[in-house]
């Protein structure tokens, strides 16, 4: 298997359709068989397994896993990577903010690194739906508190598009600690400590709308999950055993 494409996906009965839709299509003209994607759906309330259940009949490229109980982004994703059996494994977002062109370009570009990951914050990246300056400002704060606690020089661990070769990747699964919103951190932080080279590439980024992300409450949980990440990852993480 080439190729395995995670998506996780909670309540987006109005978008996972299309995203869906769009990186089949896509993926199917440039690798026939030899791709597979893994959609894990977790903790929702509306449609989405239903949405995912029949896009997914008769097309054997298409994996699924529904699971009922809470999980963040991060879980639904290690979940994906367990399952996940390509060369070149990688995640992308349920609204399609990273289309399959721009993904593509990381499977183009990743070659003799260990991992590609898509930045907004790079030289060459397109913003087509431009951020308000109130998650301008906070991603911003974020990326400094990241820069100075992990010791990372990335200019966006968050952008939802990451593709790692499948050795390296499935090496620090075991270190990964976080589920919720730090997981990229998490994930990116034990791959630098094993010695991977990770390349930073300019993404065309397109936010769909209907996000769920309230930026107030949000840069608040990252601010405490960064801190006690970094402390879990120290000498102290003995105090959240």
């Amino acid at each position: 298997m080439k190729l395995s494409i995670i998506i996780p996906a909670y309540d987006e009965e109005n978008r996972i359709g299309k995203t869906l839709s769009a990186y089949y299509s896509f993926f199917l003209k440039l690798f026939n068989n030899n791709f597979e994607i893994i959609v894990i759906a977790s903790n929702c309330s509306d449609k989405t397994p239903e949405i995912i259940k029949n896009f997914v009949k008769n097309k054997k490229q298409m994996k699924y896993k529904i699971i009922p109980g809470k999980t963040g982004k991060g879980g639904a994703i290690i979940e994906g990577f367990r399952i996940a059996t390509g060369d070149l494994i990688g995640f992308a977002d349920a609204d399609n903010a990273t289309d399959p062109a721009a993904f593509n370009n990381l499977i183009q570009k990743i070659g003799d690194y260990d991992g590609a990951i898509a930045s907004r914050w790079v030289k060459g990246a397109k913003i087509l739906t431009p951020q308000s300056f109130t998650r301008r400002v906070a991603s911003r704060i974020l990326n400094i508190m990241v820069r100075l606690l992990f010791q990372m020089n990335f200019n966006d661990t968050q952008c939802g598009a990451k593709l790692f070769k499948k050795e390296p990747l499935k090496n620090i699964l075991p270190e990964i600690k976080s589920e919720d919103w730090t997981f990229d951190i998490d994930l990116l932080y034990n791959m630098q400590k094993r010695g991977s080279k990770i390349k930073e590439m300019p993404i065309t980024w397109n936010e769909r709308g209907g996000s769920k992300l309230n930026i107030k409450k949000t840069s608040l949980e990252m601010l405490f999950s960064i801190t006690r990440l970094r402390l879990i990852h120290s000498p102290l993480k003995f105090i959240f055993k």
